[in-house]
């Protein structure tokens, strides 16, 4: 049996190269048995997942959670959609800004909090321009280079 730990940490790294974060906000997931226990083996992804509003509820699409192992018929699908748990009034402000100033909603980060619950840190983001994503290269290159030199 795989060794379960308290400290998941699952970033998705790609969102801090193409988007500039405006907002970050907390939310809770809407999970299944099997998927909570896939998390807590750290077999989850968060590359090409994104948020969007149904009803006035935030869900998040191509979020892959792997199939337990250990699990009989009663696993999930990795990559179904899976409810946002926020407040009504973070949910009103998300689907303002996303309407009027053509924002998007990206997960940042996947982690279980002290209570054992999963917990998703999702951003407002605007997206990047390619000149902008060039000066991120140059300036990581030149921190890279004083770092080297001391």
């Amino acid at each position: 049996m795989a060794k379960i730990s308290n400290t998941v940490n699952i970033e998705n790294r790609r969102a801090k190269f193409d988007y500039q974060f405006l907002d970050v906000l907390t939310a809770g997931l809407v999970l299944k048995g099997t998927e909570i226990k896939s998390i807590r083996e750290g077999k989850a992804g968060l590359s090409d997942s994104y948020c969007y509003f149904r009803n006035d509820e935030l869900f998040v699409k191509n979020f892959h959670i792997t199939e337990y192992a250990d699990a009989s018929f009663y696993n999930h699908e990795p990559l179904r959609e899976r409810k946002l748990l926020l407040t009504k009034q973070e949910l009103n402000k998300l689907l303002r800004k996303v309407k009027d100033q053509g924002l998007t909603i990206v997960p940042v980060k996947l982690f279980i909090n002290d209570k054992g619950f999963a917990k998703l840190n999702i951003a407002l983001a605007k997206g990047k321009k390619e000149y902008d994503k060039r000066d991120d290269i140059k300036k990581r290159d030149v921190e890279r280079e004083m770092n080297r030199k001391f």
